[in-house]
Parts: C-alpha cells; structure tokens; sequence
C-alpha cells in the first residue's frame, strides 16, 4: 500500500475549508434551504451547518449522503470547479482526501471532464473499513470499478460481489452501495464514473 499525506500535511491545502465552500455553493445554486437538504439528504441541518462552516470534518458516508441529496457526485464536493480541465495532472496535483473516521483514501487522478463526463478516482480502503452510500437522487451515472490490490466485498442494492485483483465490476449509482475491505490487508481499486 501507499503511504501518502493526507490533504492536512499537504501545505496550501484545507480540504474541509473546500468541502465546506463547495457544499455551501452547491446548495445555494440549487436554492436549496438546510432544511431542504437535510430532508433529501438524511442529514441533520445541524451537522450540514458545521460541514458548511468547516467545523467538522465529514466522513465519507456524510458526504455520500450529502452528494446524493444533491444529486450530484461525491468529486463536486471534493474538487474545485475548474473551466478547462489539466491535460496533465501530476500526481502532486491530485487531489487526496482522507475520511477521518474509517480512514478511507479517496485520490482525484482524473477530475470530470465536461465534455465526457468521465472521471477518475483512486481509492484505498483500510483493513475491515466500510463505506455505504445511499441510492443517488440525481443525475445518474455509471461506475467501472477496477481493483488493484486486496479485496472487496460490493453490496450493490440486493446484489452482492467479492472483488480480487484485476476484477472488474460495472454498476451505478441507482441502488444504495456497500463497499467492504475483506481480508487481513488493506484494497485499493481505481473508479471510473461516467454519465448514464
């Protein structure tokens, strides 16, 4: 496995000032009130408040939520909004945020492209972590996912798959998601999203 900083101990870099900036400015352009998006969502108003304020440093399972009361996906709340996305992005550039409860590693290798809409995600999964996300109420789009290193376990609504290095599994985001590291080690797998 990797061993990278996390965006914390990347200097310029405050990933929850950005979460907080990029939830605030997407409920506003859906004119969406806090109350509205803790319906949607399933998350109080008082916890989106403090993401909002960066006050709190959400998991990956709050920002599941969050994204999907949105509708959209979980890199726009991640990732700043840029016109023209990088021909090359380093691997410096990409951005890295870590989940402060199950330590879930999530890498933006690749931001969405407008004209594809396809996007590229990193993600390494501590040893026995999970990560669920709620059916999505936007926009829907498909996930290839392709793993790396250990293994995975994905519920994806009532179906359930065991992932090992090299599988490949396609699905979207129309069912709520499960994804378990299984095993002694750590899983690492690579996400590519693209529009239904």
């Amino acid at each position: 496995m990797r061993n990278d900083s996390s965006p914390a101990d990347t200097p310029g870099q405050n990933i929850d000032m950005l979460i907080a900036t990029r939830l605030l400015a997407l409920r506003q352009a859906q004119a969406l009130s806090l109350a509205e998006l803790a319906e949607r969502s399933g998350v109080s108003k008082a916890m989106i408040s403090k993401v909002e304020r960066a006050q709190s440093s959400p998991t990956a399972v709050l920002l599941g939520r969050l994204a999907a009361g949105l509708g959209v996906p979980l890199a726009q709340l991640l990732t700043e909004e840029k016109e023209q996305p990088q021909r090359l992005r380093t691997r410096a550039e990409q951005e890295i945020w870590r989940d402060p409860k199950a330590g879930y590693l999530r890498r933006q290798v690749a931001e969405r492209h407008a004209g594809s809409g396809v996007e590229l995600v990193e993600v390494e999964l501590p040893r026995s972590a999970q990560v669920d996300y709620p059916r999505w109420s936007g926009k829907p789009y498909r996930q290839c996912l392709w793993m790396l290193e250990g293994a995975l376990r994905v519920d994806y609504g009532d179906e359930r798959f065991e992932l090992a290095p090299g599988d490949c599994l396609d699905f979207g985001v129309d069912r709520p998601l499960v994804f378990k590291a299984l095993g002694r080690t750590a899983c690492r797998y690579l996400l590519a999203a693209s529009p239904e």
